[in-house]
């Protein structure tokens, strides 16, 4: 964890000389184990975490909101939370959100994946809360494939939404920068995407290329992959313009049919045998 807070130091030195008012890190920015029983071990409390309260000195310090993925105890010691919590420009832990959806998954010639061998799901979304740039909505990677997720954000104020990730290179290949620049597009949002890249162990690989995306689905920026990735932690900058933003949502307003899609479930639900 010692290393991984480093490397997220050097980020938010890059971070403060671009100007940025906030930082995002991938999920899992404290560390990425070999097995669930090494995730479970090595999980800490915020409040004991040298990695959490490293990042927490350095906000303060450089007076700069930072949002990162983490893992925490979760109850009875026999898994972890996936947590991305928010740290505001005073160093505080203000919001915190647990990853709603694990990933699970079988890959033909590739990994496979139990997430909940070792970690907790989460039972509800945060609301969008206030940031210096904009109103913030917190998602983490698996809960991209979700889109009633993010609607329900953007439904109840979101301009941004960000999904914190460690995407394998097999799936990240097909289906990372699609899902990202649908789900701004749809929820007429901009999206913030940190990636994890490179080998973390004998076991995993993250996929990498971390975008920013504006609301048209246009890549604003991007990060290099694992294919180019030579070690060095590197930052990308891009611009929310809340003003683009309105104009787009003014000009054209998306108002789902909730009266049909409400009749679509209750009838759906009402017909099923038991």
């Amino acid at each position: 964890m010692s290393n991984n807070l480093a490397q997220c130091q050097m980020l938010v030195r890059k971070a403060v000389a671009a100007g940025a008012k906030a930082l995002f890190l991938p999920e899992a920015g404290d560390y990425i184990a070999s097995s669930p029983a090494e995730t479970v071990s090595l999980a800490r409390s915020t409040e004991d975490s040298i990695f959490v309260k490293g990042l927490q000195h350095e906000a303060s310090q450089a007076g700069l909101a930072i949002n990162v993925g983490i893992h925490e105890p979760a109850t009875g010691g026999k898994r972890v939370k996936n947590t991305l919590i928010w740290i505001d420009e005073g160093g505080i832990i203000t919001h915190r959100y647990q990853k709603l959806h694990l990933f699970d998954v079988e890959i033909k010639d590739g990994p496979v994946l139990k997430e909940s061998k070792s970690v907790e799901p989460g039972s509800s979304i945060v609301p969008p809360f206030p940031t210096s740039l904009g109103s913030m909505g917190l998602m983490i990677c698996f809960d991209l494939r979700f889109p009633a997720l993010s609607a329900r954000l953007r439904d109840v104020g979101a301009q941004i939404i960000t999904y914190p990730s460690a995407f394998t290179v097999p799936t990240g290949k097909v289906h990372w920068e699609t899902l990202l620049r649908a789900r701004a597009i749809e929820t007429q949002s901009y999206v913030i995407a940190a990636a994890q890249v490179g080998a973390h162990n004998e076991k995993r690989v993250s996929y990498g290329h971390s975008m920013i995306v504006d609301l048209w689905g246009k890549v604003v920026a991007e990060a290099g992959g694992v294919e180019e990735w030579k070690g060095e932690p590197e930052i990308i900058v891009g611009e929310v313009d809340l003003g683009f933003l309105q104009k787009v949502r003014r000009e054209m307003p998306l108002h789902p049919r909730r009266d049909v899609v409400d009749v679509v479930e209750t009838s759906s639900k009402s017909n099923r045998c038991e």
